[in-house]
């Protein structure tokens, strides 16, 4: 069957791909040897890379022991430019630049933009919490510890159990989307992949901690946004414009099914392999007169819901995230938060709205499966740059697993070594015996999740049905965690009841759905958005409600936070980041209100009055999708550019101290410093 276009009489671009029921089809476009080079080749010059700046900081700079209180904390004294980088590199998982670009395969332009604004707003909310905890806890290493502190042990398990859940899920997401983007890449075997992605990340961080992991991120972050200012450039300026990839989604909707069938049509067996929904080819189910171009997407809107909804749980029940506002400076804590939340936007923003769009309107032959297995960015950047693009991809995918699988092992080693060994095992344990503890962990962790990681490929379970699950198991802790740090009234007692009975609740409405709606209960039937979504909204709201009618009616508590940092202890007497000047009163609270105006306002406009205003234009015409494609490349290039050089400046002076001291070890030459006008003598003031 002769297949051709009525676009200025070109013939279509994807023409050639006809008959073809995999993009891939098996014949990985790179060699094996390409993916033991970036996993393990990039894994050890990261760490060899990161441990040579931690010791020339620690030699030349700021000269500070590694103490166990630095190592899990990094001195409490990160700036903004930094907080912000490391807060998107955290927050970008595989998921980040697979699952979003999945999401504009199946919805179109209101994929990435639910993506983006339902998993921003966590970040923004989060900066509430983070001068909170400067405020009332700064000398806490873990939120469990401040779970602790306030309602007591059993409240303590309990949080640590879901702490521990959120971190396993983030990392076995890390490692469903890498691993098969490896394999579909290079042909490496997924489970070998699995096992060795996370010696990339052992190594640098058990040997320098939690400032490796945060120098580590800010290299990691600065590769992922060059690698995404290529695609886009490449999608939409050099080689096609918003005006083509507008015609281009326009016609591949006109198809009707004959055309689908006739295209996606294996000859061998003389049979169609075309479903619905299978291949991006004919009308989009659920959306404005089938159209990839609106915002009026029924499935994309509930995917929005459930993203935002499963999102909160992996930022306030995730100890990473507590971790980074632990380790920040309590005047850079809620800038850095905002800072880090607008510029991460961009990434799932601009990249799917680049890549995941250009996938259909190219109509490459990506089934579902494939998608939901995060392959939509590599399929494009291939067809665009050929080895180069995968190998791109691959390269921007690596540095998205490693930063967040450090801080998730930073994470992890924070809990087990100050919450499980220190509170239960040795109360007395000194420094040294903690920083032994951390370390180990890191180790054991990472083996445990590449292990994990293959058993959850074996049950069948990819990228996308983990990411919409995670929502059911960690949601409930959300409201309770919130009420902890700025409720007076929340009691421990509600807070236990409403977390296990919200998961309880969530599990049992998420398999009644799964029933209801297919009259069967597998793990496909399990992850329809209608069942994820149900199990997502019963997780959290049911748990917010038991919380509030129990802690306002039933045992409601006066707590004086006053107390509440008085009751967590360090380890060492390392007091970096907790002088008086940190503490500044005036300061926080004034700091407190700066991010609770600018957080909530942001959130309103991100999943409020931006869809709102989109609703009045229907199917977007050619200049609406021109001026929306616009709005995401200089989103992308102005984050690009904000948390490349803002870390930078910031830490200009400390650059200088540690090159200076290399110069002089190296030249023997010592470079003169800057005189201080203090420490020159008065006039008449005589030498002793």
């Amino acid at each position: 069957m002769s297949l051709t276009l009525d676009l200025n009489n070109e013939e279509p671009p994807f023409a050639k791909y006809q008959g073809q029921d995999s993009f891939f089809g098996g014949s990985p476009p790179l060699s094996e040897g390409v993916g033991y080079l970036v996993v393990l080749g990039f894994g050890a010059l990261f760490s060899i890379l990161t441990t040579i700046i931690v010791f020339l900081n620690q030699y030349f700079g700021a000269k500070g022991e590694i103490t166990s209180e630095h190592f899990n904390t990094a001195g409490r004294m990160i700036k903004t430019g930094l907080t912000a980088s490391v807060i998107v590199s955290q927050w970008t998982w595989a998921a980040t630049l697979l699952q979003s670009s999945n999401v504009a395969w199946a919805y179109g332009v209101s994929g990435p933009f639910w993506y983006a604004s339902g998993a921003t707003i966590q970040v923004l909310l989060f900066g509430v919490l983070a001068i909170n905890l400067k405020k009332v806890a700064p000398s806490a290493h873990t939120v469990a510890e401040i779970v602790n502190a306030r309602w007591g042990r059993s409240a303590h398990l309990t949080f640590l159990f879901f702490c521990f859940c959120a971190n396993i899920i983030v990392t076995s997401m890390l490692l469903l989307g890498g691993a098969a983007t490896v394999e579909a890449l290079t042909g490496m075997d997924y489970r070998l992949a699995s096992f060795l992605i996370p010696w990339g990340v052992i190594l640098y961080t058990a040997s320098g901690g939690l400032q490796a992991t945060f120098l580590a991120s800010y290299i990691h972050t600065v590769i992922i946004f060059a690698v995404l200012i290529t695609m886009v450039f490449l999608v939409y300026i050099k080689f096609y414009s918003s005006d083509q990839i507008y015609d281009y989604l326009e016609a591949t909707v006109n198809y009707n099914t004959s055309f689908c069938e006739a295209y996606f049509f294996d000859n061998d067996k003389n049979e169609t392999f075309f479903e619905a929904g299978t291949f991006a080819c004919g009308p989009v189910s659920g959306n404005k007169d089938g159209s990839y171009l609106t915002m009026l997407s029924g499935d994309g809107l509930m995917f929005g819901i459930i993203n935002i909804v499963g999102n909160f749980g992996t930022v306030f029940v995730d100890q990473s995230y507590w971790q980074s506002a632990i380790a920040a400076k309590p005047s850079s804590a809620a800038k850095g938060y905002l800072l880090g939340g607008i510029c991460w936007f961009a990434i799932p923003f601009s990249l799917a709205t680049s890549l995941g769009l250009a996938s259909t309107a190219l109509m490459l032959p990506i089934s579902s499966s494939e998608a939901g297995s995060g392959l939509v960015p590599p399929a494009v950047a291939t067809e665009l740059l050929g080895d180069a693009g995968a190998a791109l991809i691959l390269i921007m995918l690596f540095m998205a697993i490693v930063s967040t699988g450090s801080a998730e092992s930073i994470a992890v080693s924070s809990l087990i070594a100050y919450d499980i060994y220190r509170e239960y095992i040795n109360p007395e344990a000194t420094g040294q015996q903690i920083l032994f503890v951390s370390r180990v962990v890191i180790v054991c962790f990472g083996l445990f999740m590449g292990c994990f990681s293959i058993v959850l490929f074996e049950l069948g379970l990819n990228l996308g049905w983990v990411y919409l699950f995670m929502g059911v198991v960690i949601g409930s802790a959300v409201i309770p965690l919130w009420n902890m740090m700025t409720w007076t009234k929340a009691s421990g007692t509600g807070a236990i009841i409403a977390a296990w009975s919200g998961l309880a609740l969530a599990l049992v409405g998420w398999i009644v759905a799964a029933s209801v709606q297919s009259g069967d209960i597998t793990v496909d039937t399990l992850g329809t958005n209608e069942v994820m979504l149900s199990g997502n909204l019963i997780a959290i709201l049911s748990s917010g409600f038991i919380h509030y009618v129990y802690s306002a009616f039933i045992d409601p508590q006066d707590f004086d936070f006053d107390e509440l940092d008085t009751k967590i202890t360090l380890v060492e007497e390392d007091t970096r980041g907790l002088t008086a000047e940190e503490q500044d009163p005036v300061e926080l609270r004034r700091a407190e209100r700066w991010i609770t105006r600018r957080g909530y306002v942001l959130t309103f406009v991100l999943i409020i009055l931006w869809p709102v205003l989109s609703v009045p234009a229907g199917v977007f015409t050619r200049p609406y999708f021109a001026f929306w494609v616009l709005v995401a490349i200089a989103w992308g290039f102005g984050s690009a550019i904000v948390i490349t050089v803002l870390p930078l400046a910031e830490s200009s002076e400390d650059i200088n101290k540690v090159l200076s001291g290399l110069v002089a070890a190296v030249t023997g030459i010592e470079m003169r410093q800057a005189e201080d006008p203090n420490d020159k003598l008065d006039d008449g003031e005589e030498e002793e």
